[in-house]
């Protein structure tokens, strides 16, 4: 019942979306269709999250900062759309094993390595724990880049990157300095794909 409700609602949805935004989608086939990865787009609008989850026809999962619980519509949709509170200050061990969890059952699942809205812009260091739970699940990080300014009727184009897959260590994946590193390369290429004309 509830994935008719998701499909009835995403329908609805994505009509004013196409109307406003106008999306371009690119790179579609680098999702994995039934195995579970983890989608690490550029954050720069409140909208992105929602263009992505609603342009593809897989569901996505999303890790949310709680306060946006406060909404009724958003905890409506939460249930429906598969949308996990996190809290902002410290990592919650609950929301690691929700996104364990999700990864286990071979979904999709999408977070935002920025951490905040345009944390690049804002000069905020990325935070570690998407290629860490990438790692420690064994699923590849699928980078996006988000075009655009969410400006009504101008354009939003989203350009889907090649999975990313880590082989590293037991030892590494608790090292600081190699996350900071993996990382790193993690946003060079999500900042490659924000950047490339398409």
């Amino acid at each position: 019942m509830k994935n008719i409700l998701r499909h009835i609602v995403k329908f609805v949805l994505k009509i004013p979306i196409i109307i406003v935004y106008r999306p371009k989608i690119v790179g579609k086939e680098n999702l994995p269709k039934k195995d579970a990865a983890l989608i690490c787009p550029n954050h720069v609008h409140a909208f992105d999250s929602a263009v992505i989850v609603m342009m593809n026809r897989r569901k996505i999962n999303i890790l949310a900062k709680e306060e946006l619980y406060k909404n009724f519509f958003i905890r409506f949709l939460a249930d429906i759309f598969g949308i996990y509170p996190v809290k902002r200050n410290g990592r919650s061990m609950e929301s690691v094993k929700i996104s364990l969890k999700i990864l286990k059952n071979k979904e999709l699942l999408m977070l935002f390595p920025e951490g905040t809205r345009n944390g690049m812009a804002k000069g905020v260091k990325a935070k570690d724990g998407a290629v860490k739970l990438a790692i420690k699940a064994n699923v590849p990080i699928i980078p996006v880049g988000v075009q655009g300014d969410f400006k009504y009727f101008k354009k939003i184009k989203v350009n889907i990157g090649k999975p990313i897959y880590y082989n590293v260590s037991k030892e590494d994946s608790n090292n600081k300095e190699v996350l900071d590193k993996l990382t790193q390369e993690l946003m060079d290429e999500i900042v490659k794909l924000r950047d490339e004309k398409i």
